[in-house]
């Protein structure tokens, strides 16, 4: 290859007006190469040689997350770090910076609320494997607005008493309970809204804030973004949590690990808006937030049965004999989210009080 110091020579050369097969012979290359030199006028630009990268065999899995619009640089480096991506994330970064511009934007205007004030309340759903099979999984994601830390929970759906157990455990979680409490219009909370008024909240909703001593707030209709924050968390936890992790062997493994990671990843992150560590803002919140109450509100289900005339009452797909005298009478069942039930008992010699109804009472025999 010709070199700067060669292409000078050529040019004084053949300025002086010597044949091109006489500087060929000069230079010792082929007269070819000097009349390309002179065509070009200079000498041929040197190819650098690109430097391969640690990335670069798993560029084509990169490029599918973010399509999938997975772009926490995070989630992705443990991803290609499972198939064998021994380099650093600063790597990673560079890469996936050029590409942020193709990602759709989602403006939201943040309204910042005072530490204790609000906690946000939304659901989110996807499907997932657990014990081997496809299930959907109903989360409750609950989010403080002052220091954005966040708990959810996962379930099989989205009823009232479900939404109620997912907000006392995110309650139980952070210690405390905030001023508010901001929901969607969903009618476990809001049954409807006034002519020109506020929304008619669910009473039982308004017996869980009285128990609890928040205010209950509702979001305008249509305009469910009034909870950015809380619905950004919905996103980042399909983005984060459930690409990490995919498959579980039962609700418990599951709930297990989301615990597990909102300790290791969710708290310990720098908020993009607030600049801030969650945990270390939380611990300026935490003192605002209030007291739990003594004793925990019972998110159970509440049925009444009609006492057949063969003190028997079906539950659940069984049938359970009861005490004789209550043939003809009506009880109350109290179905826990957990599967057992009890059954309030009363009209006999003794007070009326919950019984664990599978110890006391007998399926009937088949």
């Amino acid at each position: 290859m010709l070199s700067k110091e060669d292409f000078a020579v050529i040019k004084a050369l053949f300025k002086r007006g010597v044949y091109l097969k006489d500087i060929a012979v000069e230079l010792g290359v082929h007269p070819k190469t000097v009349s390309r030199a002179l065509r070009r006028d200079g000498a041929p630009a040197r190819l650098r040689k690109r430097r391969s990268s640690k990335l670069d065999p798993y560029k084509a899995k990169v490029d599918q997350m973010l399509t999938n619009d997975v772009w926490n640089a995070m989630v992705i480096l443990r991803e290609i770090q499972a198939e064998g991506y021994s380099g650093g994330i600063t790597t990673l970064r560079q890469y996936i910076a050029p590409k942020r511009a193709l990602r759709p934007g989602r403006a939201t205007v943040r309204f910042e609320t005072k530490p204790g004030k609000q906690l946000q309340s939304d659901w989110g759903e996807l499907v997932v494997g657990i014990a081997g099979q496809p299930v959907k999984v109903h989360f409750i994601v609950n989010e403080l607005g002052y220091s954005r830390r966040f708990h959810f929970w996962c379930t099989d759906r989205e009823d009232a008493e479900h939404t109620y157990e997912g907000l006392i455990r995110s309650l139980e979680y952070f210690g405390g309970v905030p001023e508010e409490v901001l929901v969607d219009n969903q009618k476990c909370a809001v049954l409807d809204y006034a002519k020109g008024g506020g929304p008619r909240f669910n009473e039982r909703f308004l017996d869980l804030a009285f128990w609890y001593g928040f205010n209950p707030r509702a979001c305008r209709p249509y305009r469910a973004r009034t909870k950015g924050k809380d619905e950004r968390m919905v996103g980042y936890i399909k983005g984060n949590f459930f690409v990490r992790y995919r498959c579980f062997e039962s609700w418990a493994h599951l709930n297990q690990l989301a615990e597990q990671w909102l300790a290791e990843e969710a708290d310990p992150r720098v908020h993009g808006t607030v600049k801030e560590v969650v945990a270390e803002r939380f611990a300026r919140e935490q003192p605002y937030l209030g007291p739990l109450p003594a004793q925990r509100y019972d998110t159970s289900y509440r049925e009444t049965r009609q006492v057949a005339w063969d003190s028997f009452i079906d539950v659940r797909g069984n049938r359970y004999s009861v005490p004789a005298e209550l043939a003809g009478q009506t009880v109350v069942i109290r179905i826990c989210l957990d599967g057992t039930f009890y059954a309030m008992l009363g009209g006999l010699s003794i007070p009326m009080f919950w019984v664990l109804l599978p110890q006391l009472l007998t399926p009937e025999s088949t």
